[in-house]
Protein backbone atom coordinates (compact mmCIF):
# COMPACT_ATOMS: atom_id res chain seq x y z
CA UNK A 1 0.00 0.00 0.00
CA UNK A 2 1.18 3.48 -0.90
CA UNK A 3 2.67 5.40 2.04
CA UNK A 4 2.44 9.22 2.16
CA UNK A 5 4.84 11.39 4.07
CA UNK A 6 2.80 10.94 7.27
CA UNK A 7 3.91 7.33 7.49
CA UNK A 8 1.67 4.29 7.63
CA UNK A 9 -2.00 4.59 6.88
CA UNK A 10 -2.81 3.72 10.48
CA UNK A 11 -0.97 6.88 11.56
CA UNK A 12 -3.28 9.02 9.43
CA UNK A 13 -6.05 8.41 11.93
CA UNK A 14 -4.22 10.60 14.39
CA UNK A 15 -3.82 13.55 11.98
CA UNK A 16 -6.52 16.23 12.29
CA UNK A 17 -8.83 16.34 9.27
CA UNK A 18 -8.29 20.09 8.72
CA UNK A 19 -4.55 19.59 8.54
CA UNK A 20 -4.96 16.94 5.87
CA UNK A 21 -7.21 19.23 3.83
CA UNK A 22 -4.76 22.12 4.16
CA UNK A 23 -1.82 20.01 3.00
CA UNK A 24 -3.75 18.56 0.09
CA UNK A 25 -4.94 22.05 -0.96
CA UNK A 26 -1.39 23.35 -0.90
CA UNK A 27 -0.17 20.42 -2.97
CA UNK A 28 -2.98 20.92 -5.50
CA UNK A 29 -2.23 24.65 -5.74
CA UNK A 30 1.44 23.99 -6.40
CA UNK A 31 0.52 21.39 -9.02
CA UNK A 32 -1.89 23.81 -10.70
CA UNK A 33 0.70 26.58 -10.78
CA UNK A 34 3.31 24.23 -12.17
CA UNK A 35 0.92 23.44 -15.05
CA UNK A 36 0.62 27.10 -16.07
CA UNK A 37 2.58 28.18 -19.11
CA UNK A 38 5.23 30.88 -19.03
CA UNK A 39 2.77 33.12 -20.88
CA UNK A 40 0.02 32.61 -18.26
CA UNK A 41 2.43 33.25 -15.42
CA UNK A 42 3.70 36.42 -17.10
CA UNK A 43 0.15 37.72 -17.54
CA UNK A 44 -0.22 37.59 -13.75
CA UNK A 45 3.25 38.96 -13.09
CA UNK A 46 4.03 42.49 -11.88
CA UNK A 47 7.40 42.50 -13.64
CA UNK A 48 6.65 45.29 -16.11
CA UNK A 49 9.93 45.18 -18.12
CA UNK A 50 9.61 41.41 -18.57
CA UNK A 51 5.94 41.67 -19.61
CA UNK A 52 6.78 44.51 -22.00
CA UNK A 53 9.48 42.40 -23.65
CA UNK A 54 7.25 39.33 -23.90
CA UNK A 55 4.43 41.39 -25.43
CA UNK A 56 6.70 42.50 -28.27
CA UNK A 57 8.21 39.02 -28.63
CA UNK A 58 4.69 37.63 -29.09
CA UNK A 59 3.80 40.37 -31.56
CA UNK A 60 6.97 39.82 -33.60
CA UNK A 61 6.26 36.07 -33.61
CA UNK A 62 2.81 36.68 -35.09
CA UNK A 63 0.96 35.54 -31.95
CA UNK A 64 -1.31 38.56 -32.06
CA UNK A 65 -4.12 37.38 -29.78
CA UNK A 66 -1.65 36.65 -26.97
CA UNK A 67 0.22 39.87 -27.69
CA UNK A 68 -3.02 41.84 -27.40
CA UNK A 69 -3.76 40.28 -24.00
CA UNK A 70 -0.23 40.97 -22.79
CA UNK A 71 -0.36 44.60 -23.92
CA UNK A 72 -3.79 44.95 -22.29
CA UNK A 73 -2.35 43.69 -19.00
CA UNK A 74 0.30 46.44 -19.13
CA UNK A 75 -2.05 49.40 -19.58
CA UNK A 76 -2.50 50.31 -15.94
CA UNK A 77 1.15 49.66 -15.05
CA UNK A 78 2.55 51.99 -17.73
CA UNK A 79 -0.15 54.67 -17.47
CA UNK A 80 1.40 58.13 -17.45
CA UNK A 81 4.84 56.85 -18.47
CA UNK A 82 6.76 57.22 -21.72
CA UNK A 83 5.59 53.73 -22.69
CA UNK A 84 1.91 54.55 -22.33
CA UNK A 85 1.08 55.43 -25.95
CA UNK A 86 3.27 52.60 -27.25
CA UNK A 87 1.35 50.00 -25.23
CA UNK A 88 -2.00 51.50 -26.19
CA UNK A 89 -1.09 51.59 -29.88
CA UNK A 90 0.21 48.03 -29.99
CA UNK A 91 -2.84 46.80 -28.14
CA UNK A 92 -4.95 48.14 -30.99
CA UNK A 93 -2.48 46.98 -33.64
CA UNK A 94 -2.42 43.45 -32.20
CA UNK A 95 -6.21 43.24 -32.37
CA UNK A 96 -6.01 44.47 -35.97
CA UNK A 97 -3.38 41.92 -37.01
CA UNK A 98 -5.36 39.14 -35.33
CA UNK A 99 -8.42 40.16 -37.34
CA UNK A 100 -10.62 41.37 -34.49
CA UNK A 101 -11.70 44.52 -36.31
CA UNK A 102 -14.37 45.50 -33.78
CA UNK A 103 -11.83 45.52 -30.92
CA UNK A 104 -9.21 47.20 -33.11
CA UNK A 105 -11.63 49.91 -34.23
CA UNK A 106 -12.56 50.72 -30.64
CA UNK A 107 -8.93 50.69 -29.49
CA UNK A 108 -7.67 52.88 -32.36
CA UNK A 109 -10.52 55.37 -31.85
CA UNK A 110 -9.65 55.62 -28.16
CA UNK A 111 -5.96 56.03 -28.99
CA UNK A 112 -6.62 58.86 -31.47
CA UNK A 113 -8.69 60.75 -28.91
CA UNK A 114 -6.22 60.31 -26.04
CA UNK A 115 -2.91 60.65 -27.92
CA UNK A 116 -3.50 63.00 -30.88
CA UNK A 117 0.17 64.09 -30.93
CA UNK A 118 1.74 60.66 -30.52
CA UNK A 119 4.30 59.54 -33.12
CA UNK A 120 1.85 56.70 -33.80
CA UNK A 121 -1.11 59.04 -34.36
CA UNK A 122 -0.99 59.26 -38.17
CA UNK A 123 -0.77 55.50 -38.58
CA UNK A 124 -3.47 54.98 -35.95
CA UNK A 125 -5.87 57.33 -37.79
CA UNK A 126 -5.43 55.37 -41.00
CA UNK A 127 -5.73 52.01 -39.24
CA UNK A 128 -8.98 53.20 -37.67
CA UNK A 129 -10.31 54.00 -41.15
CA UNK A 130 -9.18 50.60 -42.39
CA UNK A 131 -11.11 48.97 -39.54
CA UNK A 132 -14.23 50.89 -40.55
CA UNK A 133 -13.67 49.91 -44.18
CA UNK A 134 -13.15 46.24 -43.31
CA UNK A 135 -16.33 46.19 -41.24
CA UNK A 136 -18.59 47.15 -44.15
CA UNK A 137 -20.89 44.60 -45.77
CA UNK A 138 -21.46 43.42 -49.32
CA UNK A 139 -24.01 45.38 -51.31
CA UNK A 140 -26.99 43.09 -50.56
CA UNK A 141 -26.84 43.88 -46.85
CA UNK A 142 -27.32 46.97 -44.68
CA UNK A 143 -25.04 49.78 -45.85
CA UNK A 144 -25.04 51.86 -42.66
CA UNK A 145 -21.39 50.90 -41.93
CA UNK A 146 -20.52 51.92 -45.50
CA UNK A 147 -21.90 55.43 -45.00
CA UNK A 148 -20.02 55.68 -41.67
CA UNK A 149 -16.74 54.63 -43.30
CA UNK A 150 -17.20 57.01 -46.23
CA UNK A 151 -17.83 59.98 -43.95
CA UNK A 152 -14.78 59.18 -41.81
CA UNK A 153 -12.49 58.70 -44.81
CA UNK A 154 -13.73 61.90 -46.46
CA UNK A 155 -13.07 63.88 -43.28
CA UNK A 156 -9.61 62.34 -43.02
CA UNK A 157 -8.76 63.43 -46.57
CA UNK A 158 -9.91 66.96 -45.80
CA UNK A 159 -7.48 67.10 -42.87
CA UNK A 160 -4.66 65.15 -44.54
CA UNK A 161 -5.10 65.52 -48.33
CA UNK A 162 -1.53 64.72 -49.31
CA UNK A 163 -0.20 62.31 -46.71
CA UNK A 164 1.17 58.84 -47.43
CA UNK A 165 -2.20 57.13 -46.99
CA UNK A 166 -4.19 59.42 -49.31
CA UNK A 167 -4.04 57.10 -52.33
CA UNK A 168 -5.29 54.15 -50.29
CA UNK A 169 -8.10 56.28 -48.89
CA UNK A 170 -9.21 57.31 -52.38
CA UNK A 171 -9.21 53.64 -53.40
CA UNK A 172 -11.40 52.82 -50.39
CA UNK A 173 -13.84 55.58 -51.33
CA UNK A 174 -14.06 54.32 -54.92
CA UNK A 175 -14.81 50.81 -53.72
CA UNK A 176 -17.43 51.90 -51.18
CA UNK A 177 -19.16 54.22 -53.64
CA UNK A 178 -19.28 51.42 -56.22
CA UNK A 179 -20.93 49.23 -53.58
CA UNK A 180 -23.59 51.87 -52.92
CA UNK A 181 -24.14 52.30 -56.66
CA UNK A 182 -24.59 48.55 -56.99
CA UNK A 183 -27.07 48.55 -54.11
CA UNK A 184 -29.20 51.25 -55.80
CA UNK A 185 -29.02 49.54 -59.18
CA UNK A 186 -29.88 46.06 -57.92
CA UNK A 187 -32.71 47.35 -55.74
CA UNK A 188 -34.35 49.06 -58.72
CA UNK A 189 -33.65 46.13 -61.03
CA UNK A 190 -35.48 43.82 -58.63
CA UNK A 191 -38.79 45.18 -59.94
CA UNK A 192 -37.73 44.10 -63.44
CA UNK A 193 -36.80 40.65 -62.14
CA UNK A 194 -40.25 40.16 -60.60
CA UNK A 195 -41.84 41.47 -63.83
CA UNK A 196 -43.34 44.63 -62.37
CA UNK A 197 -42.21 46.64 -65.39
CA UNK A 198 -44.05 49.86 -64.57
CA UNK A 199 -42.40 50.04 -61.15
CA UNK A 200 -39.06 49.01 -62.63
CA UNK A 201 -39.18 51.81 -65.20
CA UNK A 202 -39.94 54.38 -62.50
CA UNK A 203 -37.36 53.04 -60.01
CA UNK A 204 -34.54 52.82 -62.55
CA UNK A 205 -35.13 56.36 -63.77
CA UNK A 206 -35.19 57.56 -60.18
CA UNK A 207 -31.76 56.02 -59.52
CA UNK A 208 -30.19 58.15 -62.27
CA UNK A 209 -32.17 61.21 -61.29
CA UNK A 210 -30.67 61.03 -57.81
CA UNK A 211 -27.25 59.71 -58.85
CA UNK A 212 -26.43 60.62 -62.45
CA UNK A 213 -22.85 59.39 -62.06
CA UNK A 214 -23.79 55.89 -60.94
CA UNK A 215 -21.11 53.53 -62.27
CA UNK A 216 -23.84 51.18 -63.50
CA UNK A 217 -25.42 53.90 -65.61
CA UNK A 218 -25.31 51.91 -68.87
CA UNK A 219 -26.94 48.86 -67.28
CA UNK A 220 -29.55 51.01 -65.55
CA UNK A 221 -30.47 52.73 -68.81
CA UNK A 222 -30.64 49.38 -70.61
CA UNK A 223 -33.13 48.00 -68.09
CA UNK A 224 -35.06 51.27 -68.27
CA UNK A 225 -35.51 50.73 -72.02
CA UNK A 226 -36.37 47.06 -71.55
CA UNK A 227 -38.88 47.91 -68.82
CA UNK A 228 -40.58 50.41 -71.13
CA UNK A 229 -40.77 47.82 -73.92
CA UNK A 230 -42.15 45.01 -71.75
CA UNK A 231 -44.62 47.32 -70.04
CA UNK A 232 -45.94 48.38 -73.45
CA UNK A 233 -45.93 44.83 -74.83
CA UNK A 234 -48.01 43.54 -71.90
CA UNK A 235 -50.47 46.45 -71.96
CA UNK A 236 -53.99 46.36 -73.37
CA UNK A 237 -54.19 47.38 -77.03
CA UNK A 238 -55.52 50.91 -76.55
CA UNK A 239 -52.65 51.75 -74.16
CA UNK A 240 -49.81 50.26 -76.18
CA UNK A 241 -49.14 53.11 -78.61
CA UNK A 242 -48.30 55.71 -75.95
CA UNK A 243 -46.18 53.20 -74.06
CA UNK A 244 -44.27 52.17 -77.18
CA UNK A 245 -43.57 55.87 -77.77
CA UNK A 246 -42.05 55.99 -74.28
CA UNK A 247 -39.91 53.00 -75.20
CA UNK A 248 -38.77 54.76 -78.38
CA UNK A 249 -37.79 57.88 -76.45
CA UNK A 250 -35.81 55.82 -73.94
CA UNK A 251 -34.18 53.86 -76.77
CA UNK A 252 -32.93 56.98 -78.56
CA UNK A 253 -31.65 58.41 -75.27
CA UNK A 254 -29.72 55.20 -74.68
CA UNK A 255 -28.11 54.89 -78.12
CA UNK A 256 -27.13 58.55 -78.18
CA UNK A 257 -25.17 58.06 -74.95
CA UNK A 258 -23.91 54.52 -75.57
CA UNK A 259 -23.68 54.06 -79.36
CA UNK A 260 -21.26 51.14 -79.03
CA UNK A 261 -22.98 49.41 -76.13
CA UNK A 262 -23.02 45.65 -75.79
CA UNK A 263 -26.81 45.99 -75.64
CA UNK A 264 -27.07 47.93 -78.92
CA UNK A 265 -27.87 45.01 -81.25
CA UNK A 266 -30.67 43.72 -79.01
CA UNK A 267 -32.23 47.15 -78.57
CA UNK A 268 -31.95 47.97 -82.28
CA UNK A 269 -33.97 44.85 -83.03
CA UNK A 270 -36.68 45.85 -80.56
CA UNK A 271 -36.74 49.41 -81.88
CA UNK A 272 -37.31 48.16 -85.44
CA UNK A 273 -40.08 45.88 -84.23
CA UNK A 274 -41.76 48.72 -82.32
CA UNK A 275 -41.48 51.06 -85.32
CA UNK A 276 -43.34 48.54 -87.46
CA UNK A 277 -46.06 48.33 -84.80
CA UNK A 278 -46.39 52.12 -84.59
CA UNK A 279 -46.54 52.45 -88.39
CA UNK A 280 -49.52 50.10 -88.45
CA UNK A 281 -51.47 51.88 -85.72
Amino acid sequence: MYLCKFGKMDDMRNVPFRSVVAVLSAVMLLAFQSCKSQYELMLESHDVPAKYKMAFDLFDAGKYAKAASMFESLKIAVGGTAQDDTVQYYTAYSHYCYGDMAAAEQAFESFINVYPRSPFADKARFMYLDCLYSSTYRYELDQTPTYKALAAIANYLIDYPDNEYAAQCHAMIDNLEERLDRKEYESAKLYYTIEDYKAAHYALKLVLKEDADNVYREDIMYYTVMSAYKYAFNSVADRQRDRYVTFTDDYFTFVSEFPDSKYRKELDGLAAKVQNILNKK
